[in-house]
């Protein structure tokens, strides 16, 4: 029986660990110790700071790992490629893993590659970012290289805005310098991509919906973009562009792209599956398993042959995070919902009498929606039925 080691122990990696434990394989859960769903959800558990790779390695070793995965976080990307390379496993490699963790390094690799990308300064403190504003268009944002999930990101829609949070980002991040470049106006979309042994399986772009809080947080997603063909291929040849820029291959690829007068930009992207739902995305649109493929990609068996069984049409799908625009406690949960073929999953992770914080990203969602239907906008409609039959009480 081969094993696998799944980094991180949060509710997205609890489908990972199910799909992996549905292929046969042995799991070990990796993370630091906590009240994590993915230690129950596991075979066994191995305590260890994601992040570190050394850490990572040990543990790998330690549990005879035939194969190492995560998806839906960045935590553990660098430590992955750094432990798949030493040991021989199927992956990213140490080089694509540490230019996924770094922006700055991510966006050198798409302008030697001719990859559309916003223009960019590398800054350091006021003085360096004095003169990158004499060099670039405002708006800018002004981004940490080396944080996860919208922190440490600022739109500044002027000069004064973005010296005063240059500070807050060289507070937030572990760097010396961070990086600012020119904030595109435009729709906000994505796509979710996996490569194997140097081909890219298939690039799905997606429309994002998200909330703003510092900057644009996605809450949301759907499947298919109503963009015109030339949008759509231009955000498929833009994602392999960038995929190919940063060497990424074995692995499953989450991409930020923005589109503006039918011209693709790619934001970033990371060798991982998104989160948001971003994964049952992929499965629904298909008619598979996408955690299936991450899984036994990772353990040395073959993803194609998972995917190479997926149904011919494709499946129109939308998800929202359930948030709070206050912080206070959960008063109530009420529960109205006829549960029908439209709901893949209704959830919540939080219940009465729990503390829960004003949403600012990701972590401080209280539960998700995602329903699949003939068109996303029948999604859409169904998705803010369910909000009105399901309510969260904060007071």
């Amino acid at each position: 029986m081969k094993t696998l080691m799944v980094l991180g122990a949060s509710a997205p990696q609890v489908q990972l660990i199910r799909a992996a434990k549905g292929l046969g394989y042995k799991t070990v859960v990796c993370s630091i110790p906590g009240d994590y769903p993915g230690f129950a959800a596991a075979d066994e558990a191995a305590y260890a700071d994601i992040s570190d790779p050394e850490a990572v390695l040990a543990a790998a070793k330690k549990f005879h790992a035939d194969g190492i995965a995560t998806c839906c976080l960045d935590t553990g990307v660098r430590a992955l490629g750094y432990a798949c390379e030493k040991l021989g496993l199927p992956g990213l490699s140490e080089r694509a893993a540490a230019r996924c963790a770094d922006k700055w390094s991510m966006k050198n690799a798409f302008m030697d590659a001719g990859v559309n990308t916003a223009r960019f300064r590398k800054v350091t403190g006021r003085d360096s970012l004095a003169e990158a504003l004499e060099t670039l268009e405002l708006p800018v944002i002004i981004k940490a290289v080396d944080l996860q999930g919208s922190k440490g990101i600022y739109i500044c829609p002027t000069a004064e805005d973005a010296f005063a949070n240059i500070e807050k980002v060289m507070a937030a991040t572990k760097k010396d310098y961070c990086i600012v470049e020119e904030y595109i106006v435009g729709t906000e979309l994505g796509a979710q991509a996996f490569v194997y042994r140097g081909r890219v399986l298939f690039v799905l772009p997606h429309g994002d919906n998200t909330y703003m809080s510092g900057t644009a947080v996605p809450i949301g997603h759907y499947v298919p973009i109503d963009a015109g063909q030339e949008v759509i291929d231009a955000a498929v040849r833009e994602s392999e562009k960038a995929i190919r820029a940063l060497g990424l291959d074995n692995c499953a690829v989450n991409i930020d792209l923005l589109e503006r007068d039918g011209k693709v930009y790619v934001i970033e992207l990371t060798g991982r599956a998104g989160a948001t739902c971003l994964p049952e995305l992929v499965s629904i649109y298909y008619g598979l398993n996408y955690y299936e493929m991450i899984a036994a990609m990772a353990a040395g068996d073959d993803p194609e042959a998972i995917f190479d069984r997926r149904e011919d049409g494709h499946v129109a799908n939308a998800s929202r995070m359930m948030l709070s625009e206050t912080s206070g406690t959960v008063r109530r949960i009420t529960d109205n919902v006829v549960r029908d073929g439209s709901i893949y999953d209704l959830s919540v992770i939080v219940k009465e009498g729990d503390r829960v914080e004003k949403f600012t990203n990701a972590k401080d969602r209280l539960g998700q929606i995602i329903v699949q239907g003939p068109t996303p906008e029948a999604c859409f409609r169904r998705i803010e039925e369910i909000k009105t039959q399901f309510v969260i009480e904060i007071e």
